[in-house]
C-alpha cells in the first residue's frame, strides 16, 4: 500500500519559493494500477520521486507498506528501495557495458538473493527475450532494452513498480508492447503500479486514473478491474473517486484513530 499525508513539495526559485505539489491526501491498496496524468509540469514526476523516497515533502508523510519513509535515513531508504521497489525510467539506464542478461542479474547479487542467475534468466523469458541475452544494450532496439529494464525492475520482486514515461522514447507499436508487458506483470505478480504518462490513451486502460494539475488533483477516476464498474463523485464540479483527495484527510484521521 501507498498513502501519502498531506504532502506538498516547496522549493526556491530564485528569491521566492515554487509550489509543486499542494497538500496531496492519496491511497493506494496493493496490486492496484494507477496512472497518474497531467501536463508538464503539474508535478507528477515529484510525485512519483517523493514515493520512491528520492526526495523529501516539505510537510506531510509517506508510508509505503506501513513504513514511514519520511522518517527515514538514506541508508534505511535505500534498504526498503532495494527490498520492495522497482524503477522503471523513460531513458533505460541499462549498464552498457553489461549484456542484457547481466543488467537483469546484477542487482540480484549486490542483494545477495538466492538463485539469482535461474530467476535472471527466467525474466528474461518472461519479457520475450530468451534469445537475446548475451547482446549489449547498443545492439538492442529501443523497445528491448525497455524490456530488459522492466526484467530488472521485477528482479527483486517488488510489492510496488514506479514507472515514469516507459513507453515516452518508444515507437507506437514498441510502446504498446511495453505496456502490455507491464499490465501484465503487474496482474500476475499483484505488483502496485504507479504510472506517469502523458498517453491518456494508455492511462484510461488502468484500474485508475489521477489527474494533476498546478501541483493538485483535479480528478481520480477509479474503474473495477476488467474496466466495469467505473465510481466517481462530485466535488464543485470536478469528479473525485471515493479514494480522491478530498475523502483522504478523513480516512488518515480513521486511521490514526483505530
Amino acid at each position: 500500500m501507498i498513502r501519502l499525508n498531506n504532502v506538498s513539495k516547496t522549493v526556491s526559485s530564485g528569491s521566492e519559493k515554487l509550489t509543486i505539489l499542494h497538500s496531496v491526501y492519496l491511497t493506494i491498496p496493493r496490486g492496484q494500477f494507477v496512472a497518474v496524468v497531467g501536463p508538464s509540469g503539474s508535478g507528477k514526476s515529484t510525485l512519483l520521486s517523493l514515493v520512491a523516497g528520492l526526495d523529501y515533502p516539505t510537510t506531510g508523510d509517506i508510508r509505503l507498506d506501513g513504513e514511514y519513509i519520511t522518517q527515514m535515513k538514506e541508508d534505511e531508504l535505500a534498504r526498503l528501495r532495494g527490498a520492495k521497489v522497482g524503477f522503471i525510467f523513460q531513458s533505460f539506464h541499462l549498464i552498457p557495458s553489461l549484456t542484457a542478461y547481466e543488467n537483469i542479474l546484477v542487482p540480484m547479487e549486490i542483494a545477495g538473493l538466492p538463485k539469482a542467475r535461474e530467476r535472471a534468466q527466467a525474466l528474461l523469458e518472461e519479457v520475450g527475450l530468451r534469445e537475446r541475452g548475451h547482446h549489449y544494450p547498443s545492439q538492442l532496439s529501443g523497445g528491448e532494452q525497455q524490456r530488459v529494464a522492466i526484467a530488472r525492475a521485477f528482479s527483486n520482486a517488488p510489492t510496488i513498480l514506479l514507472a515514469d514515461e516507459p513507453t515516452g522514447n518508444l515507437d507506437s507499436k514498441n510502446g504498446a508492447h511495453v505496456f502490455e508487458l507491464l499490465v501484465k506483470l503487474n496482474r500476475e505478480h499483484d505488483t502496485t503500479l504507479l504510472l506517469v504518462t502523458h498517453d491518456h490513451a494508455l492511462a484510461n486502460q488502468a484500474d485508475r486514473v489521477i489527474s494533476l494539475n498546478e501541483g493538485r488533483i483535479v480528478e481520480d477516476r477509479e474503474k473495477g478491474r476488467g474496466g466495469g464498474g467505473e465510481r466517481e463523485s462530485g466535488r464543485a464540479g470536478e469528479r473525485v473517486s471515493e479514494r480522491g483527495s478530498e475523502d483522504g484527510r478523513a480516512r488518515e484521521q480513521a486511521s490514526e484513530r483505530t
